[in-house]
C-alpha cells in the first residue's frame, strides 16, 4: 500500500476514534504529500518511495527543530505537541539503524571506495546517504564518517 493510501486510511481511523492530536500530524503529512505531488518538477501524480522517505524525514526533522526552539523558549506545551507529531510521523519510516551497526557499515564503505582521510568525506557520504536513506539520520552518518576518517 502506498504511503498516501496508508495515511488516508489512518486519517479515517483517527477521525472515528476522535484522536485529534494524531489526526493533526497525519493531516500535515497528507498536505506535504499533496504539495509534493503538485510540484513543478513532478511529472506524474505519484511519488517514488525514495521521495516519500525524504518527505517524512524532512517533516520529522522540522518537528524536532521546532520542539528544540520551543524548549529553549520554555514553551513545554508546544514542545510536547511537536515531539508527539514527530513520533507519529516516525511510525511511517523504516526502523532506524543503531550507531554500532552504522559504524560497521560505514567502515565497509570507506574500504570499498578507498577513502583515506577527511578529503574523501564527500565520496563516502555520497554512497552512505544513498545506502542509508530512511534508515539513518544523515547528521549521525556525517559524524561517524568524520570520526572514522580523522583517525
Amino acid at each position: 500500500m502506498s504511503l498516501e493510501k496508508q495515511i488516508n486510511e489512518d486519517i479515517k481511523a483517527c477521525m472515528l476514534a476522535r484522536d485529534k492530536d494524531t489526526l493533526e500530524a497525519l493531516r500535515a503529512v497528507k498536505a506535504a504529500i499533496l504539495l509534493e505531488k503538485s510540484a513543478k518538477g513532478n511529472p506524474s501524480d505519484t511519488l517514488t518511495e525514495e521521495v516519500e522517505l525524504k518527505l517524512l524525514q524532512k517533516l520529522v526533522k522540522q518537528r524536532k527543530e521546532s520542539a528544540e526552539v520551543y524548549r529553549q523558549k520554555n514553551r513545554l506545551d508546544l514542545e510536547n505537541v511537536e515531539l508527539f507529531q514527530a513520533q507519529v510521523i516516525e511510525k511511517y519510516l523504516p526502523s532506524q539503524m543503531g550507531k554500532e551497526e552504522l559504524t560497521e557499515k560505514i567502515k565497509g564503505i570507506i574500504v570499498e571506495c578507498g577513502a583515506k582521510d577527511a578529503r574523501d568525506m564527500g565520496k563516502v557520504m555520497g554512497i552512505a546517504t544513498k545506502q542509508f536513506a530512511g534508515k539513518a539520520d544523515n547528521k549521525i552518518v556525517s559524524e561517524i564518517v568524520k570520526l572514522l576518517l580523522s583517525t
